[in-house]
């Protein structure tokens, strides 16, 4: 498995609070994929995609001292049976597979999960995903929640690359997925109706999340969010990680 590194050189598997969606505010373990198959310009994990020699753009290129990552510096290859016992060394019983795209690499986090719940059968699994890969069909019943972030025009990704009909539709029909939207202006709003007419999603099931790699950013984007959510029923959400600990990466 390609699993993120650390800069210490460890693997991105670290015990923290669930900082968004619906389960926001529970101790989870993450696990960290790299590699991607979208490359969304305002990304906060750019370095599980953004490798030297690739053309993707990031907001962050126009900073001084911004360089695209080396490939072989940000992944360790793992285990499934590595990884399930790195995550099992934490006392939490509720794991997220993020990334990165996870799904990219489900038959491996399918293995992860299965040794964790043959050893105990009370593990909540969650499964952040962009919702371009739909889940295989022996993956699914042992997923408790997919956090489904659909992404708009903001992210910089082509329709044809970032909204994929049959993902979608799976993860609609799927009582355990929510949907979370980043949102940088007012005028992400029709994106995201166009999509809960499309797939049929209860205003419930929408969370609003204010785009921002940095407590600064997310506060300017803040009061639109909230209000947008207000007005149209979707529920709010906030990047709690970022609030407590900064872009601090492993919390």
């Amino acid at each position: 498995m390609n699993i993120a590194r650390l800069p210490d050189g460890s693997p991105e598997i670290f015990h923290t609070l669930q900082g968004e969606g619906v389960s926001a505010g529970l101790p989870a373990v993450f696990v960290r994929a790299s590699t991607c198959n979208l490359h969304c310009v305002w990304c906060d994990t750019d370095y599980t995609w953004n490798w030297v020699g690739t053309p993707w753009e990031h907001l962050r290129s126009r900073d001084a001292g911004y360089a695209k990552f080396r490939r072989e510096e940000m992944i360790i290859t793992m285990t499934p049976a590595d990884v399930a016992a790195a995550v099992a060394d934490f006392p939490c019983r509720r794991l997220v597979a993020t990334g990165g795209e996870p799904l990219l690499q489900q038959e491996e986090f399918l293995d992860v999960f299965e040794i964790l719940l043959d050893r105990d059968a009370h593990w909540m699994i969650e499964i952040e995903t962009n919702g371009t890969i739909e889940p295989a069909a022996d993956l699914d019943p042992v997923v408790t929640q997919y956090n489904v972030s659909p992404k708009l025009a903001n992210s910089g990704a082509s329709e044809e690359q970032r909204l994929r009909p049959e993902a979608l539709a799976f993860f609609a029909r799927s009582p355990k997925a929510w949907f979370k939207f980043v949102v940088a202006d007012r005028s992400d709003l029709p994106e995201i109706e166009e999509l809960q007419t499309t797939l049929a999603l209860e205003p419930e099931r929408i969370l609003l999340m204010p785009e921002g790699a940095d407590p600064r950013t997310v506060a300017e984007h803040r009061p639109l969010v909230a209000d947008l959510c207000t007005a149209n029923g979707y529920r709010y959400c906030e990047r709690l990680h970022l609030e407590i600990w900064g872009a601090e990466r492993g919390r």
